[in-house]
């Protein structure tokens, strides 16, 4: 079930090198997986000594992106997604949530540029006849769409999703350049979802020090990336997409799964999430939602 493959070109990867932490096996290590090693679990343990509840930040990101792929299939009626810089498997698997939505024949595309990541994928989708794991680099856009285009229908509305990925994406590579061509390349009704790490700015100094603080965290710790970019900058990733409603909002505040059960910790609120949608001509068939 594997297909295609790029040299890494945009996020850090380190595939079987066992000696670096991966930015993948640390991810997957701070959601409680087995799918790392020693210098994986170091590496994170480094950025909880700062960030004492940075895994539950996690876990937050993986609860607003099933959010994400539910409201765009139930409500927006998209019946294919692409999940890009997928990483290792781990909770609450997208492709579940999607084809849970009471529509089975939902497609689901998962990329990587870690052919560890994509090898761990493919014995977890073995007998889905609807997903596919697929090796190539995100900021590679037209190969990675020419590979994602043999599953899936590209003149169709898509789902795609950014899930903390774009974080891990230098200035120098431009991450809204990325994105953007994608946007340009994707069918109108198509929805863009995107989680990233957030700085408010100086105007909040305990956050903003502490913003500081993790991505340098995340420099020293060997993961090569974990940009805490501006609020301004987050919302200029969407580019000429509309953001639906609530916006571009800390992830616990968009599509809330229910009220809050307690005060919010300072590093979940360093992280933003948005949903995005391409205008197309005509009026969007909304579905009925089920919550």
């Amino acid at each position: 079930m594997v297909a295609g493959s790029a040299a890494p070109i945009g996020t850090h990867c380190v595939g079987g090198d066992f000696a670096r932490p991966s930015v993948a096996r640390v991810y997957d290590y701070s959601l409680g997986g087995k799918d790392c090693y020693e210098v994986d679990r170091r590496a994170f343990e480094r950025i909880r000594r700062i960030a004492p509840q940075q895994g539950d930040v996690h876990v937050m990101n993986r609860r607003w992106l099933a959010r994400a792929v539910r409201m765009s299939a139930e409500r927006y009626g998209i019946g294919q997604f692409l999940d890009l810089g997928a990483g290792l498997p781990t909770r609450d698997p997208l492709h579940v949530v999607a084809q849970e939505c009471g529509r089975r024949e939902v497609r689901v595309v998962y990329v990587d540029n870690d052919p560890l990541c994509v090898a761990y994928g493919r014995a977890m989708l073995e007998r889905n006849e609807n997903t596919w794991c697929l090796q190539s680099d995100l900021t590679d856009v037209a190969t990675t769409l020419e590979t994602a285009g043999r599953y899936l229908d590209l003149r169709e509305p898509v789902g795609v999703l950014f899930g903390a990925v774009l974080h891990h994406i230098s200035d120098e590579q431009c991450p809204a350049a990325v994105v953007s061509r994608y946007i340009d390349l994707l069918p109108a009704g198509s929805y863009v979802a995107i989680s990233h790490y957030c700085d408010p700015g100086p105007a909040h100094p305990a956050l903003h020090a502490l913003a500081r603080r993790l991505e340098g965290a995340h420099l020293e710790a060997g993961l090569g990336s974990g940009r805490f970019r501006s609020p301004e900058e987050i919302r200029g990733l969407f580019g000429s997409l509309e953001l639906v409603d609530p916006g571009l909002t800390q992830l616990d505040d968009w599509w809330p799964p229910g009220p809050p059960t307690g005060a919010r910790a300072p590093e979940a609120q360093l992280m933003l999430g948005g949903l995005g949608r391409k205008p197309r001509p005509g009026i969007v068939r909304v579905l009925p939602t089920r919550r």
